[in-house]
């Protein structure tokens, strides 16, 4: 009886300590960073996907910048170096290779959010929500490139699962780069 008394008190003591670790190869997510409720989030407000779109920015994390994007995404920007100046447009996987280019090339990125110009839904089911902010980036500590300050112009759609999902995930279907370099 004493042998299982022991045993006992080993074994409940071995699992107090390892539920009371905390692997710090693989933290839990951080709640209470600058306003957000997480690091990365689960995307059910617009407001969710661009945390996370700052996140992937600031960590080149390019699996979450993946998630973003909708399967019809479109980038529109201007092309200053041709004359006239011209559009660029791209679809989704030519973005995603942009950007792990970009997320490769520089040391650092910061992307900063500076404010919202406006936010809408454009339609009656709130299915479609338009955002545009304004941002700056520096890159690399901003030593040899100037900060970028610029507009961007966000549409965003709501996936729903199932004809009787309310919550959804809502994803990037349209970025429109309003800088003028």
């Amino acid at each position: 009886m004493k042998q299982a008394g022991i045993f006992l008190a080993l074994v409940v003591g071995a699992l107090l300590f390892v539920f009371s670790c905390e692997n710090p190869f693989a933290p839990g997510l951080k709640h209470d960073f600058e306003g957000a409720a997480l690091i990365v989030t689960d995307q059910k407000t617009p407001e969710d996907v661009l945390i996370n779109f700052k996140y992937a920015y600031n960590f080149k994390d390019s699996l979450v910048y993946a998630d973003l994007l909708d399967s019809s995404f479109l980038f529109i920007s201007k092309n200053f170096a041709t004359e006239p100046i011209t559009d660029l447009t791209w679809g989704r996987d030519v973005d995603i290779k942009t950007t792990v280019g970009l997320f490769r090339h520089f040391q650092t990125l910061n992307l900063t959010w500076e404010g919202t110009v406006y936010a809408r839904y454009l339609n009656e089911e709130r299915t479609l929500k338009e955002i545009k902010k304004v941002f700056s980036l520096v890159i690399d500590g901003g030593r040899e490139i100037p900060t970028i300050r610029g507009e961007a112009l966000f549409v965003f759609k709501k996936k729903l699962f199932s004809a009787n999902d309310t919550t959804g995930i809502w994803r990037i279907i349209r970025w429109e780069d309003l800088s003028s370099f």
